[in-house]
């Protein structure tokens, strides 16, 4: 089968400590401090071979994520951009969905013809987060497309528990293409919701949010902020396509920072006064630029509001904390899209026409054109990139 895989020198930065389980099993805890020059290569690979618990995907469609351009694309010194866990050489790509071809003797719910996005985040289901309902901070976690084989690929095997069935979608996106491109964004999404409604606990209908990062997470950080109720959404971003983009998604404003800057202004200061000096009840930093939106996000603390981290990043941003304690602020991290019903959740607000996540596609490429499609990706002005298989 055709693959295309990122592989990357291993090669720790002066003065970065690889630790024991690192050095053991050549996972970098942060790619950004270890992996150098990666390169993506389309090659061959044999079809997997399924264990009794897992069934083997035919993938149809799969997305290009933030993070995936990130692993793609190196810094001034050679070091991969990504700041999250590699294990190269490895299959990339992990928003995907497809049609299950072939089911292990011990699968019980899918069957050979059924169409599933599977969850990306391999939880174990045994260390103390897993079993105290935390699958995103598993102690064991492996990642499809970063340690564990991906979805830029014909076929990928997947236990079943990680896979929902896309059934009810049918009677909304009759054509498989449509089908298949839909499942592939509930993984993003599904991130999003869970930073803003698990880890952010939700906020009251009728309140302020601002998304600073209109690419395809902030995008669905839009979509869910309007589907919950949010009476204005801000949306900020450098790429004008992307504003564009988010207003048509459902925001009341989108702007570049930059051109507010040439205007006397900032997001911040915008969002302080369209909220009439109330300021953004939750903020969510999808753009993963915490250097220069954490001091935006200050200037428009809400009393009792909520910033979600959901960009990653290889940095140290200073923080305010009098206007944290002042407004009793709170800051939250957020990593993934596992459990807490999220896949299912998703899968039935789209199936209620209430969440058109395929208005966020803005290029679609064959996989005989994946490289055209990841360096498209560096220009950072599409919605999402959605890479489609025969």
């Amino acid at each position: 089968m055709k693959i295309l895989t990122l592989d990357a020198i291993w090669e720790p930065r002066p003065g970065y400590s690889i630790t024991a389980a690192e050095a053991k099993t050549r996972k970098a805890v942060n790619a950004s401090q270890v992996l150098k020059e990666p390169k993506l290569v389309i090659g061959e690979s044999p079809i997997p071979r399924i264990a009794e618990d897992e069934v083997l995907i035919k993938v149809k469609a799969c997305g290009i994520c933030g993070s995936d351009t990130h692993c793609y694309e190196k810094n001034d010194q050679g070091y991969m951009l990504y700041s999250g866990s590699v294990r190269p050489p490895v299959i990339i790509g992990h928003e995907f969905s497809g049609e299950v071809v072939e089911a292990g003797g011990k699968v019980i719910d899918l069957k050979i013809g059924d169409a599933v996005a599977p969850e990306g985040v391999l939880y174990c289901g045994l260390c103390t987060e897993c079993r105290t309902g935390h699958p995103n901070q598993c102690q064991r976690l492996e990642m499809i497309g970063f340690s564990a084989p991906g979805a830029f690929a014909e076929y990928v095997a997947v236990k079943e528990k990680y896979c929902w069935k896309l059934d009810v979608l049918r009677s909304l996106y009759p054509s498989d293409d449509n089908l298949y491109e839909v499942g592939a964004l509930i993984e993003p999404i599904g991130c999003a919701y869970n930073g803003m409604f698990i880890a952010g606990g939700g906020f009251h209908p009728g309140a302020y949010v601002a998304v600073y990062g209109a690419g395809p997470i902030g995008l669905g950080a839009v979509l869910m902020a309007r589907l919950a109720g949010a009476a204005k959404i801000f949306a900020f971003d450098l790429s004008e396509p992307r504003n564009r983009l988010a207003l048509e998604l459902g925001a009341d404003f989108a702007a570049s920072p930059d051109d507010l800057k040439e205007k006397g202004t900032s997001p911040g200061e915008i969002v302080r006064e369209m909220t009439g000096g109330h300021g953004a009840d939750m903020q969510i930093e999808a753009a993963g630029a915490a250097l220069e939106t954490i001091p935006e996000i200050e200037k428009s603390f809400a009393s009792n509001g909520k910033m979600i981290h959901l960009g990653r990043q290889e940095t140290h941003a200073p923080m305010e904390f009098n206007t944290i304690v002042s407004g009793a602020n709170r800051v939250i991290g957020a990593r993934g899209h596992a459990g807490y019903g999220i896949f299912p959740n998703v899968i039935r607000l789209i199936a209620a026409g209430r969440l058109p996540a395929h208005n966020v596609i803005t290029s679609r490429f064959p996989f005989d054109r994946v490289l055209d499609a990841f360096k498209q990706s560096t220009a950072r002005t599409d919605g999402k990139i959605m890479v489609r298989f025969p």
